[in-house]
């Protein structure tokens, strides 16, 4: 078990691309930083990460893994571990709990824990998540090129989501599963664009030899697909940051729940930054990392002006 120190810097509350970034960014300035990280990234079902230039393709474990060794040769750490508390100190600094009984100190913290997807409960279809159950066409738009897809209504985007998939394909088929059939303007705007809607309840999804093969409905009537795209509900992993008044709120979008913060990731409660999925549920992965990269550097910054502070009262004593 890696060793923790009492105290560092800069603590990072999570390891994917945000949370490494910014742990990279405050290693380069010379700051003691250590990432505490759970091993359970949200992409890890994923076979591989697309549109990051550099990186299209690579397998997302190797890119953490890359990660990992760039932050540890700039001197920062990186700690297995699930942080379960945070707590304000009299010297305003932070003491961080982890689950085994761990705990540090930090100056500053950046949470970058991201997110949780909340799909619908419908038999097959957890098992089948980041294989050939989807949620972003940018993501995996192109591996389900031209091949039978269903969209299910899981949230006020899915008709706006079957919409965007058609770019990648002209069989898809829309499911309003327990939201209203469209009406109107958007029923129009499907029909146009060729896209079939199939009401009632999705009871299930079908598969054959580990593929998905369609759906089936509570009528029993089967409808063939190869692929499903999920919008599912995204919701923060915030849970540790609840006692010091800093919890996730609903997102404009209506899509999940994050945890609100400046441009820099500057969070309201102070010493605290955010960063990736957590507050921003749309990031990919390049997004993520260039936020953490940002918060990272504010971080820094702050902790400059900090001990510039104390340095000019230490002198004038």
């Amino acid at each position: 078990m890696t060793e923790l120190r009492n105290a560092y810097d800069v603590v990072v509350v999570g390891g994917g691309a945000a949370g490494l970034n910014g742990a990279l960014m405050l290693a380069r300035a010379r700051r003691s930083v250590v990432v505490i990280d759970t091993g359970g990234p949200r992409n890890a079902p994923a076979h591989a990460i697309h549109g990051l230039l550099g990186r299209e393709g690579m397998a997302p474990a190797e890119l953490l893994e890359r990660g990992r060794a760039e932050v540890r040769g700039y001197g920062g750490e990186v700690v297995s571990g699930a942080v379960v508390a945070v707590a304000r100190d009299e010297d305003e600094s932070f003491t961080v709990t982890l689950a085994d009984g761990r705990a540090t100190r930090a100056r500053r913290l950046l949470v970058a824990t991201g997110l949780v997807d909340d799909l619908p409960e419908i038999p097959g279809l957890h098992e089948r998540w980041g294989r050939d159950v989807l949620h972003c066409p940018y993501c995996h738009g192109w591996e389900a090129r031209d091949r039978s897809i269903g969209i299910i209504g899981a949230s006020p985007m899915a008709v706006h989501g079957a919409l965007l998939w058609r770019q990648w394909s002209d069989d898809i088929v829309y499911f309003p599963h327990h939201l209203d059939a469209p009406t109107g303007e958007q029923a129009e705007q499907l029909a146009a664009r060729g896209i079939r809607v199939v009401t009632g309840e999705v009871a299930a999804v079908e598969t054959d030899a580990d593929r998905l093969t369609g759906v089936r409905m509570g009528d029993g009537a089967i409808v063939a697909r190869e692929v499903l795209a999920v919008p599912s509900r995204m919701v923060a992993r915030a849970e540790a940051l609840a006692p010091l008044g800093l919890k996730a709120v609903e997102h404009p979008s209506g899509a999940g729940e994050h945890v609100p913060a400046d441009p820099m990731g500057r969070t309201e409660v102070p010493g605290i930054w955010v960063a990736g999925n957590v507050t921003d549920l749309s990031a990919q992965v390049g997004g993520a990392a260039a936020a953490g990269a940002v918060a990272g550097a504010q971080i820094n910054f702050d902790l400059v002006a900090e001990d510039t502070r104390r340095a000019v009262t230490a002198d004038r004593s």
